[in-house]
């Protein structure tokens, strides 16, 4: 017999059960089957069936999708997922119960209800006093726990009584007696127990109290930095952006728990993922601390460290490191290098089209569509795909790619974790925790998995790295001290004003000045920078202050990010670049609606601060109920769309990139969004009456909305979404 396969889908609606909602999908396969043998006596040629003989068989399959559900349910249907041919099921759990469920609730659900032969109500068993119902039952239960320990065992780290982990031997001790598993959970609570609660390594410990008594702030010395080779420099710099990297726990990237980081009892959330914002940020601070760290450098020299950066940062992406790249570049977009017109009018032509292109990866264009596909496309890739526009450039990437491939050690891919945490964030903050009848809405978790499974595939990427630390290079990096912005715009200053600027005609500085606008991302016009050092934040202070919040630079060019990549930006309020680069934070005529004067508060960085947990609670107007299906199109920051939008709120008298994503809709009134705003930051929402809501339209307007007015109806669209919430005088 000769047999093939075509297999379609058909949507089969809904099922609704007590406590659950399902999507059910009819898997059709159609079976084409020829007799060979015997042919010639039914007339065909040889051993060939003539087509009109051929039999074809149909055959129809369930696949059922739970999409809503009681916590018991989805902790149920890790047991049936299988049988429902819902396959992936059990990956996404794991990887997103964290934001609505506790290891300990799910663990006592799972061996407490479902586990105990004895009393289990476990819809596939029949009969719980059959020895093969009790030996189906096992197995699902092993399956499940055996994946829960491969793929998060995290969870179970809980110093330092470990309940979770005890109680999960004891069940194994009494129903899987000498199992393998029993074995393994006994080496795991033996791990933990040997190691002290983990700690973040200590790459970045660069704070102002590592500093010596009576430094001062030429600590950078810029001949033992020129020491180090440009390739070995981004090696080390991948190093250590792969330790940590490769430890960050997926969960603590969800909207739901980073948004939740600034809360006081929360300090110690997330840990993995304030590391790499950390190690970020060092980064970024070393770049500008080597540039401007020592006062007597010439004009030429300090050129000569921009260019050794540059390098640096296209081994960088020879690496496909694209968190260290994107921290250099930040850096050197920063307001205290960037203005350094004297300075970069020395670096040389090629090294400008090299850093133009490096540039062009961030650029904020379609949200950030080119760096997205390019992490994609280089994720499983064994080396880079280099291409330059410009000859020389392309000459020098490939010869340094050829030998990277000489070695024969496969490279990983490095990501810039900012980008997922954003799109976690917006998810979390667009779409509802729950839906109609109080149901946990499990369509969410599937689009969250989505940018986990991401994630999880870039980490596993990173396996293929064989790189060896430099610990002379690591301590130099450890010992850079990092800039407040006071001190690098006041560095910058001085570092310009000693420039000797007669050497050049008013005509090559005007030219220059162009040339070096036009780099930064196809800004046209460039307006010098009013001489005022920068406003202070009240938030996050400098990064002396705290090595979580505090960065310097990317924030000023990242406006979806999210926020504790970086609080205090290093830039001016007049900063040129933001309103040339930033299409997001740039300098709006336009203004609509009762315009009222405002405070004219800068605006700096633009990293999401993220929804809070209420943003799952939040009901849709138009249907009049919660939906209970995901949209086909997501509410988009700075765009309405479908009745909706996402604006960002921050407070008054804080730095305006620390703000909250609101998701509000066309039924939305001021209250509705004043109180979910107050909610966001951690504030008393009763006390909406105490506060009024303004859109900021430029630096020197604001609209002032009436108490009861329609927010969507009576914003500003043609402005950014980016609005105030100000206590009443």
């Amino acid at each position: 017999f000769s047999f093939s396969w075509q297999t379609t889908f058909q949507d089969g609606g809904e099922e609704v059960e007590d406590g659950a909602v399902y999507n059910v999908t009819l898997k059709k396969v159609q079976i084409q089957q020829a007799a060979n043998k015997g042919a010639r006596w039914l007339g065909g040629e040889g051993d060939q069936l003539p087509p009109e003989h051929t039999v074809r068989q149909y055959e129809t399959s369930k696949i059922r999708a739970i999409k809503a559900g009681t916590l018991e349910k989805l902790v149920e249907n890790l047991l049936t997922a299988f049988g429902d041919a819902d396959f992936s099921y059990i990956s996404i759990f794991l990887a997103t119960y964290r934001a609505f469920a506790s290891p300990r609730a799910v663990l006592e659900l799972l061996l407490d209800r479902f586990g105990n032969l004895e009393t289990s109500s476990h819809g596939e068993v029949a009969n719980l006093n059959s020895l093969e119902s009790e030996m189906v039952l096992r197995v699902e239960i092993a399956s499940v726990l055996r994946a829960w320990l491969d793929q998060c065992s995290e969870d179970f780290r809980e110093p330092p009584d470990y309940v979770c982990l005890l109680k999960l031997l004891d069940y194994l001790k009494n129903n899987m007696p000498n199992s393998d598993m029993e074995s393994r959970v006994q080496n795991l609570l033996k791990q933990f127990q040997n190691q002290e609660v983990e700690a973040v390594d200590g790459f970045c410990s660069t704070s102002s109290s590592d500093l010596v008594d009576g430094e001062e702030l030429e600590i950078s010395n810029s001949d033992e930095f020129s020491s180090f080779q440009d390739h070995v420099v981004a090696e080390q710099l991948t190093y250590m952006d792969v330790m940590l990297f490769r430890r960050v726990v997926p969960y603590h990237c969800l909207g739901s728990i980073w948004s939740q980081r600034d809360k006081k009892e929360n300090k110690n959330l997330a840990p993995t993922v304030r590391a790499t914002i950390t190690q970020f940020n060092a980064v970024t601070k070393c770049v500008i601390s080597t540039i401007l760290g020592t006062r007597e450098l010439k004009i030429q020299q300090r050129a000569k460290i921009i260019e050794k950066w540059i390098h640096i940062a296209h081994e960088c992406r020879i690496l496909k490191n694209f968190s260290s790249l994107r921290a250099i570049i930040s850096a050197l977009q920063s307001n205290s290098i960037y203005r350094l017109k004297t300075t970069w009018m020395c670096v040389s032509k090629d090294i400008l089209l090299m850093y133009e292109e490096l540039s062009e990866i961030f650029s904020d264009h379609d949200n950030y569509l080119t760096s997205r596909e390019l992490l994609m496309k280089e994720a499983t890739s064994k080396f880079a795909n280099l291409d330059s526009s410009e000859k020389e450039n392309q000459k020098k990437s490939q010869k340094r790619l050829q030998l990277q491939k000489n070695k024969g050690v496969m490279q990983g891919t490095v990501p810039y974790l900012g980008t997922f945490l954003t799109d976690l964030i917006m998810l979390d903050t667009a779409l509802q925790d729950y839906v109609e009848g109080g149901l946990i809405n499990f369509e969410k978790r599937r689009r969250e998995f989505e940018v986990i499974a991401q994630i999880k595939l870039l980490q596993s990427s990173c396996n293929s790295y064989c790189l060896i630390p430099d610990q002379k290079f690591i301590q130099w990096f450890r010992r850079q001290r990092q800039l407040t912005e006071e001190e690098s715009y006041k560095l910058s200053r001085e570092a310009e004003a000693a420039a000797d600027t007669n050497i050049l005609s008013p005509k090559s500085q005007k030219s220059m000045v162009k040339r070096i606008s036009t780099l930064f991302l196809g800004t046209d016009v460039f307006t010098p920078p009013k001489e005022q050092p920068p406003k202070s934040s009240p938030v996050g202070g400098s990064s002396g202050e705290s090595t979580d919040s505090a960065s310097v630079s990317s924030c000023e060019f990242n406006h979806s990010e999210t926020e504790d990549v970086c609080v205090t930006p290093v830039s001016s309020p007049e900063d040129p670049l933001k309103k040339g680069y930033d299409s997001d934070k740039g300098s709006i005529s336009s203004d609509k609606g009762s315009i009222s004067k405002g405070s004219g508060s800068s605006k700096g960085s633009i990293f999401d601060t993220g929804s809070g947990s209420d943003s799952g609670s939040i009901p849709t107007r138009d249907s009049g109920s919660v939906p209970s299906s995901v949209p086909k199109v997501l509410p988009v920051y700075n765009r309405q769309s479908g009745g909706s939008c996402i604006i960002r709120v921050s407070m008054d008298g804080l730095h305006a990139s620390v703000y909250k994503s609101i998701l509000i809709t066309n039924q939305d009134r001021i209250p509705d969004v004043t109180q979910r705003a107050l909610l966001k930051h951690n504030l008393e929402p009763d006390a909406v009456e105490d506060y009024e809501l303004v859109q900021v339209i430029s630096e020197d307007k604001e609209l002032v909305f009436p108490r009861d007015a329609n927010v969507f109806y009576g914003m500003n669209s043609h402005v950014n979404f980016d609005f105030i919430l100000r206590k009443k005088a």
